[in-house]
């Protein structure tokens, strides 16, 4: 609340000096540069308690999310939400394990004889690779 009051206020010093420099004649494309540029120092010199008030606040936010590993503070529907995704991704990461483990059948409810190619495996030649992000490709430079 206290980083929503002080943006209104300076955003209503600017409004403030804009509105003064246009009414002393200042028409031109300048008038907002100029206006911004009033608006910061007076800001400045005006608003020091609510911009410490401010400052404070995003302060005890950052060490919240500090005290909780990174991770955002949510609450109420959010939470809710958030649980159900959590299980979602670790049910749908359970069943891909157990679909990647050795020995499990195919689609024909057959596990595969050894040595055949598996349907899945890429044609030689065209493998591609993991990156950083997760997301799978060509990595930079290949030849295709």
């Amino acid at each position: 609340m206290r980083l929503a009051v002080y943006s209104l206020l300076r955003l209503g010093l600017f409004a403030v000096c804009l509105g003064v420099l246009y009414l002393v004649g200042m028409r031109s494309f300048l008038l907002v540069v100029v206006a911004a540029l009033v608006a910061w120092g007076l800001s400045y010199v005006l608003l020091g308690r609510w911009r410490d008030a401010a400052a404070s606040q995003l302060a005890e936010a950052a060490e919240r999310r500090k005290a909780l590993g990174g991770r955002a503070e949510l609450t109420g529907k959010a939470r809710e939400q958030a649980d159900l995704e959590d299980a979602a991704d670790e049910a749908a990461r359970a069943s891909d394990v157990a679909d990647a483990a050795p020995g499990a059948e195919d689609a024909s409810g057959t596990a595969p004889a050894a040595g055949t190619p598996d349907a899945d495996a890429p044609e030689p030649g065209t493998e591609t690779t993991t990156r950083p992000n997760g997301t799978a490709g060509r990595a930079p430079g290949d030849e295709l």
